[in-house]
């Protein structure tokens, strides 16, 4: 069972996700907030697994709540849910640690497939906001080498490809016959010299600094 915890200031959203995830056997809505300040109250009591939160919300917005989310409880998946996509909400969601990025207008199978897909450590980001990710990463592609050096190892980059190309750590370990267990040191250790916190962001400083090809994802 999956526990989810929903942050929206719009309380008819609330009610049609609540329908909407409630009609799923896995899923189970253990909380709401109606923006980030009660979301952060409410969050030690209720410890879901995953929080879906809209980002322009009073007193404490969506991105601001990820941040505090991502230093407080790092291993809580967040998924933003909103109706901006802005390239500024976008990279602002993606680099305070939220690891997908989707649009109310998500068909409800999708989001609820999204909401499976990330806690097996997949990454889902709405088609129409792919594209700006990857014109930003074009734009920011041109760097001098000593600015793309993250002494990788072959095989830190193998994985890396592969978690932008959207595999989970079990899947990856399949490919690469390893434990998983093992891809889980690989993949922190990563995220560390990287300097994020999440699959998402991952992927995107890798397709940024040419760690990852376009060819390849």
């Amino acid at each position: 069972m999956i526990k989810v915890m929903l942050c929206d200031d719009q309380f008819v959203v609330i009610e049609g996700l609540r329908k909407i995830l409630g009609s799923d056997p896995d899923i189970q809505i253990v909380g709401y907030a109606s923006d980030g300040a009660e979301l952060m109250e409410l969050l030690p009591e209720l410890n879901p697994d995953l929080v879906l939160i809209d980002l322009k919300m009073p007193v404490m917005n969506g991105i601001i709540a990820t941040r505090n989310i991502r230093k407080d409880f790092p291993d809580m998946h967040i998924v933003a849910l909103t109706t901006y996509d802005d390239d500024e909400w976008v990279f602002d969601a993606l680099r305070a640690g939220a690891e997908g990025y989707l649009l109310k207008d998500t068909p409800p199978t999708e989001l609820i497939n999204a909401i499976k897909g990330t806690m097996e450590g997949k990454s889902y980001i709405d088609p129409k906001v792919t594209g700006k990710i990857i014109d930003q990463a074009k734009i920011s592609a041109n760097l001098p080498e000593s600015e793309r050096d993250y002494d990788l190892t072959d095989r830190e980059k193998d994985i890396l490809r592969l978690i932008a190309q959207g595999f989970s750590n079990t899947d990856i370990a399949d490919r690469l016959y390893l434990s998983e267990g093992t891809i889980r040191n690989y993949t922190k250790s990563l995220f560390q010299k990287l300097g994020v916190s999440a699959r998402t962001q991952a992927a995107v400083v890798a397709i940024k600094h040419g760690i990852v090809k376009f060819n390849e994802i």
